[in-house]
């Protein structure tokens, strides 16, 4: 850090009370944009109607929504076994590493490959409300694998056998330079050169099998970039390592249509799609929203709640209303700020969530405010799923009706109502 020349000492000019009142202001709007702070509702109040709940019916506190998973992996449970996943907040160390192949040498230089990559820092770092931080430690060489890089399985089918035969291998070959003793997580990057890596999986560690182990330390979370990351971009580092978290997959794996349970919303879905912004039910299940922020109904009533967006870190995030052991309907709000100014609408967002249901089929489903419209182009079916002021969504059969009463820029006010 450079040094400026010293200055003789003076004394700061004396201050009026009109200069004061104008730089508490101006601290007051610095401190709100760095904390994320809608700027429509920054001056609510606590008597604002819009945030309180119906004087009818007490809403139930927020553990009582938080629903069980029961599938043993990633799924919408609230219950994430944080001896196999790894905790969401906080800095995670990672070290990245380079590898090409004997039968597709590097072209290009680290650099150019890791700047497809560490931008995905900064956006999970701002999708998480500054609770999640990737400190990617570099290691700007290539290394040689052991075998040619069609040997590695990608074509055929990964399995998690294979899989973790190739992070071995990398590491074994990166071992040399590379104290892997310190880092929570390794990044393998392959060359552009090997289009046999075809994609971007990641590793979670089997517990009681010998795993992968480099200076003493086991390596329990990777993930190992392929020819995608060229495609996807930074937000691909958000979703990867979010499995690592214990999120699911919310494309289909199978079917014509992978994206037709949550179209473009959550980039856990469709990394590229219009509204990356992780659920507020992911930010709940990840700690990045606090029990504060949700409103439960899981007993018969009402409740009119005031949502903030979820691409802002303040305010209520969710309205959830339980409609059995492993399902419920939440309703959140979405503008089109911070990771979401690509969407193609807004308002509020209705999807239904079942922690029973497995990574890959679907454990949340949005519920498409506008099932018979032509998308616009460039858009999706279901990008344009949120209800807007003065409709409502109802299922019947669970008893469940969400009616949207307001909407400006910063959020919806909406009545929830379990009968």
């Amino acid at each position: 850090m450079s040094q400026s020349k010293m200055q003789p000492n003076r004394q700061p000019p004396s201050l009026t009370p009109a200069h004061r009142a104008i730089l508490a202001a101006l601290l007051a709007t610095l401190l709100l944009t760095l904390l994320g702070t809608p700027p429509a509702r920054a001056a609510a109040t606590a008597a604002d109607p819009a945030t309180a709940t119906d004087s009818a019916t007490t809403s139930d506190p927020a553990s009582a929504c938080a629903l069980r998973g029961t599938t043993g992996w990633t799924d919408e449970g609230h219950n994430t076994d944080r001896t196999v996943f790894q905790r969401p907040k906080g800095t995670k160390k990672v070290g990245m590493i380079f590898v090409d192949f004997p039968d597709a040498p590097a072209t290009e230089t680290p650099a150019t490959s890791s700047a497809q990559i560490t931008p995905g820092a900064d956006w999970l770092w701002n999708a998480s409300y500054g609770k999640a931080w990737l400190d990617i430690r570099q290691h700007r060489r290539w290394v040689r694998m052991p075998h040619k890089s069609t040997d590695y399985g990608f074509e055929r089918g990964l399995t998690h056998e294979t899989h973790e035969a190739y992070i071995k291998d990398a590491v074994a070959a990166a071992d040399r330079d590379v104290d892997f003793s310190g880092y929570d997580m390794v990044y393998v990057v392959a060359t552009k050169s090997a289009p046999a890596i075809s994609f971007t999986p990641t590793y979670v560690y089997e517990p009681g099998t010998a795993g992968v182990v480099a200076d003493g330390r086991r390596i329990k979370w990777s993930v190992t970039f392929g020819q995608d990351m060229w495609h996807w971009g930074p937000k691909l580092v958000a979703h990867e390592t979010a499995h690592t978290f214990g999120l699911p997959d919310l494309y289909g794996f199978d079917g014509a249509d992978a994206h037709r349970h949550v179209g473009g919303w959550d980039v856990m879905g469709l990394i590229g799609g219009a509204g990356p912004q992780y659920f507020a039910w992911h930010s709940w299940k990840l700690g990045w929203t606090t029990d504060k922020q949700v409103r439960c109904r899981a007993s018969a009533g009402s409740d009119t709640v005031r949502l903030t967006a979820v691409e802002y870190g303040g305010g209520t995030k969710m309205a959830v209303v339980r409609t059995g052991p492993t399902t419920a309907y939440v309703v959140e709000s979405r503008r089109q700020v911070q990771a979401d100014t690509g969407l193609c609408a807004t308002g509020a967002l209705v999807y239904k969530v079942d922690s029973s249901v497995q990574t890959g089929d679907g454990p949340i489903r949005v519920m498409d405010a506008e099932p018979a419209a032509t998308p616009a182009k460039g858009c999706r079916p279901l990008d344009d799923a949120p209800y807007r002021a003065g409709e409502s969504f109802t299922d019947a059969a669970a008893g469940v009706r969400i009616e949207v009463l307001s909407a400006d820029g910063s959020g919806d006010t909406v009545r929830v109502t379990k009968s």
